[in-house]
């Protein structure tokens, strides 16, 4: 699943968006880090929080930095992000190693004046982790295609569910679910070859389809394999399967009681389970702004995700904190550059006025509207 930002319709503020005055590389903790403070600073910065990676980050000198930024450091506010000391699920770390990167800006460059926290995908979900957490530290949140729900819960609805079902149309191609060997990985070789297994059953391929919600077998492939080298992370990390299917009943599939009746059931390591809920169980509790953004259609973290989060803020008793805008793209991440600088406008405008920004579509009034 790869990121696509596009600068469609924006060439300007493009132009004069990627260059930053000074640009700093270094490392805290075994995590590299990188921040760019442009020429007109403001003296605010943004934390970026990337998302799930299988290679550790690399930073560069160039004056360039990555498209995402382009709307933080246009406004005039520095950027500072760090690749982590882990790669994969890397909630503990990315939390840690980014709260070390705000105190050490803080003793090179003064306390800013305002500090946000944004990110993307896995960034997003730890953006939602360090505004609860730490509200003291940020001023505001802003979440871009982030999968805002328990870790549990999200990777069990989604990972575990998927291979649990494929592996029912489709024994013995992938391994178990809950064990899966510490050396798989992504390959175009496995895309292929789930790929073909799908292709050669279409009234499966379209019952799983129907089930994921997922509009391709091409992919439908590619993310059943990501799942696979995802559970795999996970294992490796709290020691064992932290997902539990016994008390699930699977429907949206051509006949409900041949696929409960058949599916595979697990029983989770209550070890692993309880490393998920540490790293990280959301508790809605918020005091700051936050904003998130979330494409219509994300085969990678489904829109029902973040829009549960809502119901979280409403049980902990702060529902006006939280909006979740929708962009109209189709697959992971695919929001535009105008998209981001117009969601990171309105809530700059929100932390400083209290006006908060509409929920619904993120997208420019037109000229009627004024």
């Amino acid at each position: 699943m790869r990121l696509a930002f596009a600068c469609a319709g924006i060439a300007l503020f493009c132009n004069l968006c990627f260059a930053a005055a000074k640009v700093e590389l270094g490392e805290i903790n075994g995590a590299k880090f990188r921040i760019d403070v442009p020429e007109n600073w403001n003296g605010g910065l943004v934390l970026y929080c990337h998302g799930y990676a299988t290679v550790p980050a690399k930073f560069d000198e160039s004056p360039k930095p990555n498209a995402p930024f382009a709307p933080f450091l246009a406004a005039g506010y520095a950027v500072a992000q760090s690749g982590y000391s882990a790669i994969g699920w890397a909630i503990q770390e990315a939390i840690d190693d980014t709260q070390a990167l705000r105190r050490y800006f803080i003793v090179k460059y003064g306390k800013p004046k305002e500090v946000f926290i944004s990110g993307q995908s896995m960034g997003g979900y730890t953006t939602m982790a360090l505004i609860e957490k730490f509200p003291s530290d940020y001023d505001a949140a802003f979440s871009l295609c982030g999968p805002l729900a328990d870790a549990e819960y999200y990777k069990l609805r989604t990972a575990f569910d998927f291979r649990v079902l494929f592996d029912y149309y489709f024994p013995d191609v992938l391994p178990s679910p809950d064990r899966v060997p510490h050396d798989f990985q992504r390959s175009k070789e496995n895309d292929e070859k789930v790929l073909s297994k799908l292709e050669s059953r279409p009234d499966a391929a379209e019952a799983l389809r129907r089930y994921t919600n997922i509009r391709t077998n091409a992919e439908l492939a590619n993310l059943e394999v990501f799942w696979t080298y995802q559970l795999m992370d996970m294992e490796k990390r709290s020691g064992g399967n932290p997902f539990d299917n016994r008390n699930t009943i699977y429907v949206n599939v051509p006949d409900n009681n041949a696929v409960n009746d058949g599916v595979k059931r697990y029983t989770a390591d209550s070890r692993a389970g309880e490393y998920l809920r540490t790293f990280y169980h959301p508790t809605g509790k918020l005091t700051r702004p936050m904003l998130a953004i979330h494409t219509t259609y994300d085969p990678l973290a489904p829109p029902w995700v973040p829009s549960n989060y809502s119901v979280l803020t409403e049980q902990a008793g702060n529902p006006d904190k939280f909006v979740l805008q929708y962009v109209k793209h189709d697959g992971h991440c695919r929001i535009e550059l105008d998209e981001i600088a117009r969601g990171f406008e309105q809530l700059r405008r929100w932390k400083d006025t209290g006006e908060r920004p509409p929920s619904g579509w993120n997208h420019a009034p037109s000229p009627s509207s004024h």
